[in-house]
């Protein structure tokens, strides 16, 4: 069992930058597939980036080049940095950690991009 607790999230302008972090406590990162997700206001859950256990990453096609999955191990933390923002990046973020059939979810931090 993984618990994670993000923190980073805030009012940002467009343009502007966040590092959001997940930080785990239970079991170590390297043993699961680490996951950011967002939410936007009335939408579903998306994927936004990720990282397996062996560090390959992938990103939704909307943050290429703007978001950056990392991790930290001797830390057991996972950061999302965020980087020219975009009023559609509005959205509460979601850490995930999933292994086999377990799957764990933060409980979210808000960004909100405005002028």
């Amino acid at each position: 069992q993984v618990q994670l607790v993000e923190s980073g999230g805030g009012l940002v302008q467009p343009g502007g930058s966040l590092r959001l972090a997940c930080a785990a406590s239970g079991n170590s990162i390297s043993s699961y597939g680490m996951g950011w997700y967002r939410q936007p206001p009335g939408q579903q859950r998306e994927l936004v980036a990720s990282i397996t256990g062996g560090g390959i990453t992938n990103y939704a096609d909307s943050v290429k080049g703007r978001f950056t999955i990392s991790r930290d191990t001797a830390k057991n933390t996972v950061y999302l940095q965020l980087n020219s923002l975009r009023p559609e990046d509005t959205a509460v973020y979601y850490c995930n950690a999933q292994r086999q059939w377990q799957n764990y979810w933060g409980q979210g931090t808000q960004v909100t991009v405005s002028p």
